[in-house]
């Protein structure tokens, strides 16, 4: 396994929640598993998955999986101590939906509904995926090495690299289609569902590529998980279907080294609308 040494927070530790008794929460959301100074998205929605899934086998029903995530986001959470309250919405054979709030300092930050069940462990019957090596290439850049990583801390817990190839911001070229390939990986550790959807919001804004280079926060982002990831190396594709002002969508394909279907990421955003 890839690792940075014994100092790194890894991925199963950073994401790591306590129950008070009462079908609530407590989590430390620590500056490791950051991009700019606040706690990632993709970790925010990981984190409430794993909170929905806990509640739903702490009350003596067999493991379940997380299956589906919407997640509004309403303030950027900081980093330190988070209360996350849950509450069932639905109880079924198939599936059970908990809404999962996540607040700090008596705000509510982020709100989610999960789905959760049991994950496919069949091959799919049918599917449509980008067509992507099954590792970086050679030329892959390492994001941790880009000027701006000390912006993007992720990097501490995850290697993440970046095809060159369609990625003119790195310099500074402006017009490329908005799309995006990155490769991604937790250190020390195999990739799981939960790190599927850190791995769903993990490359950069496709909207560089229109020289909007500034923060571009996630407004809604929901998540599908498709089935639980091989070890290895997770491929992801990120498009954009159309940019309207300060608004743009971004779709996310996750794929495990062995070619299925992990997770499925939409969001909407915002991003400024000059470079």
């Amino acid at each position: 396994m890839n690792g940075r040494g014994s100092n790194v927070i890894s991925f199963s530790t950073a994401a790591a929640i306590r129950p008070l008794g009462d079908g609530t929460f407590t989590a430390e959301l620590p500056a490791e598993w950051t991009v700019g100074g606040k706690p990632h998205g993709g970790f925010l929605l990981a984190l409430l998955a794993k909170t929905a899934v806990a509640l739903h086998t702490g009350n003596g029903t067999p493991l379940v999986d997380p299956l589906a995530v919407s997640a509004q986001f309403l303030h950027s959470p900081g980093v330190g101590p988070a209360l996350l309250r849950t509450e069932v919405r639905k109880t079924g054979r198939q599936a059970t939906v908990v809404a999962v709030n996540l607040e700090q300092r008596g705000r509510s930050c982020v709100e989610a509904v999960i789905t959760t069940g049991r994950l496919p462990r069949d091959r799919a019957a049918w599917t449509d995926l980008p067509n992507q090596s099954a590792e970086p290439p050679g030329n892959a850049i390492d994001i941790s090495n880009l000027p701006s990583a000390s912006m993007f801390r992720l990097t501490e817990g995850c290697d993440v690299r970046l095809d060159p190839s369609g990625a003119g911001f790195l310099h500074g070229h402006v017009g490329d289609p908005l799309r995006l390939r990155l490769w991604a990986r937790p250190r020390g550790e195999h990739a799981d569902p939960l790190f599927a959807l850190v791995a769903g919001d993990i490359s950069m804004p496709v909207t560089f590529n229109l020289g909007r280079m500034g923060w571009s926060p996630a407004v809604q982002l929901t998540a599908l998980l498709r089935s639980r990831p091989a070890p290895g190396w997770l491929r992801i594709q990120v498009d954009c279907r159309a940019v309207h002002g300060a608004w743009f969508d971004s779709d996310a394909t996750v794929v495990d080294s062995t070619g299925r279907l992990v997770c499925q990421a939409r969001q909407l955003a915002l991003t400024a609308t000059t470079g």
